[in-house]
């Protein structure tokens, strides 16, 4: 993704394409309980993937598979077409996995501008030298860098709040900073661990519309777990559903609604 540059995009302002990662027979235990048990699915260029399931049912944990937190004892990830047995985070990092966390996790005493220029740390390519004395190469590519991440400020509209320190501010516009500090990052693929959480119906709306222009205006894959199925429903291209670890439906909004193993272990609707 790159907020100053957008790309061509087709009449529906999205492309879906071929496979961007490959989650396979994935297997995660700590000790004696298994968190994820052979569990595979794929995440696709440009689409909106949601994972979900009741609380306990491995969603967070297949999230820090995902980008290395965790280290599964079995199964691989592909992501671009190279396979690992399990992903580190670094390597993640550098190939285009950008994550935010079900709990905020910011710089509190920081200001906005600088939690989310920290999200620019692996683009700055030059030495420590020029570093330290914040000259000549060092000092323009700050200044680029900077203007990059006020694109991302500009975009997620919260100018007003670049100088105030995170930890003053209302939870939901904190919510919002780390969204801005994933995006610095310009992902390929974006992973959101219950973006909603804790937000109010305004707040929703509006993060529901910048996930929506990130995957329609950039064509970021963006994977999310969200426990408001509205919201899920509304979003998503395909969605994951697990339960104790292990996967019960996969398939369209429409599908997965009318799944019974879904119905009974999620949703709770009765059936006739």
């Amino acid at each position: 993704m790159n907020v100053m540059t957008k790309p061509t995009i087709t009449e529906d302002h999205r492309t879906i394409g071929d496979v961007q990662m490959e989650v396979k027979n994935i297997t995660l235990r700590f000790g004696g309980v298994t968190a994820i048990h052979n569990t595979s699915f794929n995440i696709r260029h440009g689409e909106i993937r949601a994972i979900i399931g009741p609380n306990g049912a491995g969603k967070t944990s297949m999230l820090n598979v995902i980008n290395g937190f965790y280290h599964p004892q079995e199964g691989t990830i592909t992501f671009k077409g190279e396979e690992r047995r399990d992903m580190r985070p670094h390597i993640a990092a550098t190939q285009g996995i950008a994550r935010t966390f079900q709990n905020v996790a910011l710089f509190k005493g920081m200001t906005t501008l600088d939690n989310i220029m920290t999200g620019r740390s692996l683009k700055m390519k030059k030495n420590i030298f020029w570093q330290i004395l914040y000259e000549g190469p060092a000092k323009m590519e700050e200044i680029e860098n900077r203007k990059f991440v006020e694109t991302i400020i500009d975009f997620l509209e919260i100018q007003h709040i670049r100088r105030m320190p995170v930890g003053k501010l209302p939870y939901g516009l904190q919510k919002r900073v780390e969204l801005g500090r994933a995006l610095a990052m310009e992902p390929e693929l974006l992973l959101l661990d219950e973006p909603m959480a804790g937000m109010n119906v305004e707040e929703k709306e509006d993060m529901s519309r910048f996930i929506i222009d990130i995957n329609e205006e950039f064509g970021t894959t963006i994977a999310l777990i969200e426990h408001d199925m509205g919201v899920v429903m509304d979003l998503s291209d395909r969605v994951v559903v697990l339960d104790h670890g292990e996967l019960i439906a996969d398939g369209t909004p429409d599908e997965v609604q009318k799944n019974q193993d879904v119905i009974d272990a999620y949703l709770g609707v009765a059936h006739d």
